[in-house]
């Protein structure tokens, strides 16, 4: 688990397993953007930090039988995953909990559109999910990038024309009266005069 930051709370993706036929092959991801570090929660983070726990016994158990290969995710020897056993066990998982026929690469989809309808920037977005461009982010999602463009406008609108408090004194000094508040729109205006001249 080397490219996990639990102090930085990040896991770097700059390492692949595809699989050709049955035989897994190791690599860099396939592109530039696709090498890359994400930044993860505070929950997804804990959870990591259990499943060391459990890898460290696993290591302790196998002593020297164990493969130190690197991975976060290795079954009980320390070997990496084979990518049909993730498969597998998605699919049970799925069927367990009475979804309906997913594939695994559609959690990558699903995550993507949450958080694009949870009004993260497409520029983060793009960025986690190693896409090219944020065009290819727009395009890929447009079922939902455009509402939340419109929430984003509305959010923007709102913020502009939020009614004004009303006007509220302040102590008066050395001689002066003076009202501070605030017009219709988001800038203050500070109204001043002096009493000795108020009456002349």
């Amino acid at each position: 688990m080397r490219e996990v930051n639990e102090t930085a709370k990040t896991i770097g993706i700059n390492w692949q397993i595809t699989q050709l036929g049955w035989q897994p092959i190791q690599g860099k991801p396939k592109t530039d953007a696709s090498d890359r570090t994400i930044a993860v929660d505070t929950e997804t983070m804990a959870a990591l930090r259990h499943h060391r726990k459990q890898q460290a016994e696993e290591h302790l158990a196998a002593g020297q039988d164990w493969a130190d290969s690197g991975f976060a995710f290795t079954d009980e020897l320390g070997r990496p995953l084979h990518p049909q056993h993730l498969t597998d066990q998605f699919h049970l998982l799925a069927y367990e909990a009475g979804l309906p026929p997913i594939r695994l690469h559609d959690l990558r989809h699903g995550a993507a559109s949450m958080m694009l309808a949870a009004g993260v920037e497409l520029k983060i977005v793009q960025e986690t999910f190693g896409h090219v461009s944020s065009t290819f982010t727009r395009d890929t999602y447009t079922s939902v990038y455009p509402e939340v463009a419109a929430a984003a406008a509305e959010q923007t609108a709102a913020l502009i024309t939020t009614p004004a408090p009303p006007m509220q004194p302040i102590p008066a000094r050395a001689g002066r009266s003076e009202w501070q508040g605030r017009t219709a729109g988001p800038r203050r205006l500070k109204v001043a005069w002096d009493d000795t001249t108020a009456h002349t």
